[in-house]
């Protein structure tokens, strides 16, 4: 086990870093296809093809999955990983050839680093380029280069953040993981505790505010006006459409297990739900398994962040 959404047989991913603009982009790659589903919680996501993953619409596979930096310009790196796709006669059947199907997500980041430097399909054909089955690197790298989280006060009191990865094996040899970019207004919490693992740093350097008493106060000034959370949960189980919404849906109980306040009007909220096997499993252990793997990669990718563009990862903050 690599700890890693690539531990689902058939998954590879790739990242796109570029740490001059600080913005990037990740694909997750599913060459023989996966059944595939979301659930949108943020009211200001930003999407691409999120509408055809609903069930009774038509198409049910997906060969990739798109999460990128950009804010909704990083929504065009997905036709870069159609061209690779296609370059690779992977898609859709069609009676005009195949169409490859790769649904996207966008965090906002234009607030930090260059925010002319987007990534588009260049960028995300070369995360494709970069895709492999062995394990993830975590952190600022991918989508997660530019994301930050504890913005309430502003994006000069925020924490760098990332992206992180996780995984488990439940009965019969089930395979469930996730991978997730956190770029919430809100604090990342360690679930169970409540503790602030990152949040809105106090002038003074020692510690983190906590978002909710700031909001509930009025204190809370120059929130910017896009963040979100968005990732992937995948498993070998057979899952059909319907219920990949559903388990979409309760794996985004893994967010609220660890970030405080989440699925505001000011964050965009998106998770994908993968079927890449054929394997038995009951819905329920699947969805309970995924909010768990959901929870450990976002505060993973807090804990492989870094400082980067001035802004000081969590590990950089003196706690009181």
């Amino acid at each position: 086990m690599k700890q890693a959404l690539t531990d689902v047989p058939g998954i590879k991913i790739g990242h796109y870093t570029n740490r001059q603009g600080v913005t990037g982009c990740t694909v997750v790659i599913c060459e023989q296809g996966a059944v595939a589903g979301v659930d949108v919680s943020g009211s200001s996501p930003g999407t691409r093809e999120t509408d055809l993953l609903r069930p009774g619409n038509l198409v049910e596979r997906v060969q990739g999955i798109l999460l990128s930096g950009g804010s909704a310009f990083g929504l065009d790196a997905a036709s870069g990983v159609m061209r690779y796709l296609e370059e690779r006669e992977l898609g859709h059947e069609t009676s005009g050839g195949r169409v490859p199907i790769v649904p996207a997500a966008i965090i906002f980041d234009l607030n930090i680093g260059d925010r002319t430097a987007r990534p588009g399909a260049t960028e995300g054909y070369q995360a494709c380029l970069a895709a492999t089955d062995a394990g993830v690197t975590e952190g600022c790298v991918g989508a997660g280069t530019g994301a930050t989280v504890g913005k309430v006060l502003g994006i000069q009191h925020a924490v760098k953040s990332g992206l992180g990865t996780s995984s488990q094996v439940i009965s019969r040899d089930v395979v469930v993981a996730a991978l997730m970019v956190v770029n919430a207004v809100g604090d990342v919490v360690e679930p169970g505790t409540g503790e602030i693992l990152a949040g809105p740093r106090r002038p003074d350097g020692g510690g983190f505010y906590r978002t909710s008493q700031l909001w509930k106060s009025g204190s809370n000034k120059g929130v910017p006006p896009f963040n979100t959370v968005i990732g992937a949960v995948a498993t070998d189980a057979r899952v059909s459409k319907a219920m990949l919404g559903r388990l979409a849906r309760v794996a985004q109980a893994g967010i609220a297990r660890t970030i405080d306040p989440c699925h505001t009007m000011h964050d965009g909220d998106v998770l994908f739900a993968l079927s890449c096997g054929e394997k038995d499993a009951d819905i329920n252990a699947l969805a309970i398994t995924a909010a768990e793997v959901v929870a450990v990669a976002i505060v993973r990718a807090i804990r492989a962040a870094d400082a980067l563009a001035g802004v000081p990862a969590a590990k950089d903050v003196v706690k009181c």
